[in-house]
């Protein structure tokens, strides 16, 4: 304590002797030394104390009226100095480690750094990147901002339920995202349940476990793309995991196929009364319900002998009669695939 305490008693019988003020000089070495106890990790509340015990051991005897007034005054300007130095000190450390964390998260989800270099930060943040991770991701109506109280919220319930779990929670391009190891499954869970607890919320697309330092990366970028399939595909299901909906990144593996297979497939629909799009709901409906002609009606808000009618008029347009299991295969593949390129209000 002795270390941050130098020249203040002196200042204080210099004061109590001459009645002159600290000068800007010993105000501004005060600061300083605020700055040093704080790097070195000291606490606020003790060096307060050990300014006061300094105070006591150092008061000038027989010290009264406006001498006293004095002294006291000379206390409070150097105590001041010193708090304010602290706490330059930590805003300073505060928005060093705050940057130092966004570059480490703009390089592990962009993986754009050295590998070993990326393992060695990761320590330091909780991750042990040469496990398995999984990433979930989160979008909503507004940006998802570290500062935001529903961050807060979200971050202090993990914390609370995982406290001693390597969990990393941020955010990205207004989204929110937590990784964590990839046998913790129960944390992806948690973290959507919370998310999904905030009024107007968007989805939450949870990415398979991926391992090594490149895992987290690898399974972000699996959680992106399944937000944007699922935003394609209309589903309205809130929590949407990249392994139910392998298949579709496979259909669209071949893209040109695809298109083919649609324009094929469903452009004679375009011919119909009001276009092709009544028709490819239709579809899209009755193979849903199970191709169930009256769970397809009902989510349609059409009669029985209505859904039957469309069902004909696309067997007389495309020559695949729904109800036939092959040239079923063929136009349920065939209405996946216009979902997801975007027809027919995209001409492909």
């Amino acid at each position: 304590m002795a270390e941050y305490l130098g020249g203040y008693a002196r200042m204080l019988a210099e004061v109590s002797h001459t009645g002159r003020r600290p000068t800007r000089t010993e105000l501004g070495e005060r600061g300083a030394l605020g700055e040093r106890a704080a790097e070195a990790g000291h606490s606020l509340r003790a060096l307060v104390r050990g300014h006061l015990a300094a105070t006591r051991s150092a008061w000038p005897d027989g010290a009264r009226g406006s001498s006293v007034g004095g002294v006291l005054a000379a206390v409070e300007l150097a105590v001041d100095a010193f708090a304010e130095g602290y706490e330059r000190a930590q805003r300073l450390a505060v928005r060093q480690e705050e940057a130092a964390r966004r570059e480490f998260i703009d390089d592990l989800l962009y993986g754009r750094s050295d590998l070993g270099r990326l393992a060695e930060r990761a320590e330091r943040f909780g991750l042990v990147l040469s496990h398995a991770h999984a990433v979930a991701v989160a979008q909503g109506p507004e940006a998802f901002v570290d500062t935001a109280p529903v961050t807060r919220r979200v971050e202090s319930a993990l914390i609370a339920r995982f406290s001693g779990r390597r969990i990393l929670l941020t955010t990205k391009n207004g989204k929110l995202i937590c990784i964590a190891p990839g046998d913790q499954e129960e944390v992806l869970t948690r973290f959507a349940e919370q998310v999904r607890a905030t009024p107007d919320c968007g989805r939450v697309a949870i990415g398979r476990p991926r391992q090594g330092p490149g895992g987290v990366v690898q399974s972000y970028e699996e959680a992106l793309s399944t937000l944007e399939l699922a935003e394609r595909l209309g589903l309205d299901e809130p929590v949407v995991r990249a392994a139910d909906l392998l298949v579709y990144p496979v259909l669209l593996r071949d893209r040109q196929a695809m298109t083919d297979l649609v324009l094929s497939a469903l452009g004679p629909l375009r011919k119909a009364r009001g276009g092709a799009e009544p028709l490819l709901r239709t579809l899209e409906a009755y193979f849903e319900s199970g191709c169930r002609a009256a769970e397809a009606a009902r989510r349609l808000a059409l009669s029985v002998r209505a859904l039957t009618y469309r069902l004909e008029r696309v067997h007389q347009l495309t020559g695949n009669d729904p109800a036939d299991p092959l040239h079923r295969y063929t136009l349920q593949t065939a209405a996946i695939g216009a979902r997801l390129l975007g027809w027919p209000a995209r001409e492909l």
